[in-house]
């Protein structure tokens, strides 16, 4: 039995390579995609910033990774949250949003 324990191995080394390389990311993570979401970040911040239904600047917080802008904070009610999101897929670059936004009723 101890003759087969090699092939076992290469058996489940090779199992485990191929798994391995299926949950790589081969997205292109360069500093020019980095300075592309960077810039979205900081044109979605300064159109929501001056929108005062969305409460003081900063409220919502926002980040983009590849293009996708990510929205969390709170706002009063669902008609700000739409219209947060509306804001945002207006702004250049943005290819897609993902509204976290909680909705505090009142």
């Amino acid at each position: 039995m101890s003759r087969f324990k090699p092939i076992y191995t290469v058996a489940f080394a090779s199992i485990l390579a191929g798994v391995l390389a299926g949950c790589a990311d081969f997205r292109q993570s360069g500093s020019e995609s980095s300075a592309s979401d960077s810039k979205i970040t900081a044109n979605v911040e300064a159109q929501l910033d001056q929108m005062p239904d969305f409460g003081p600047p900063g409220s919502i917080r926002v980040q983009t990774r590849d293009r996708v802008v990510y929205l969390n904070g709170q706002v009063d009610g669902g008609l700000g949250k739409r219209s947060a999101e509306e804001v945002v897929r207006q702004v250049p670059g943005v290819e897609q949003v993902a509204n976290n936004i909680d909705v505090e009723h009142k």
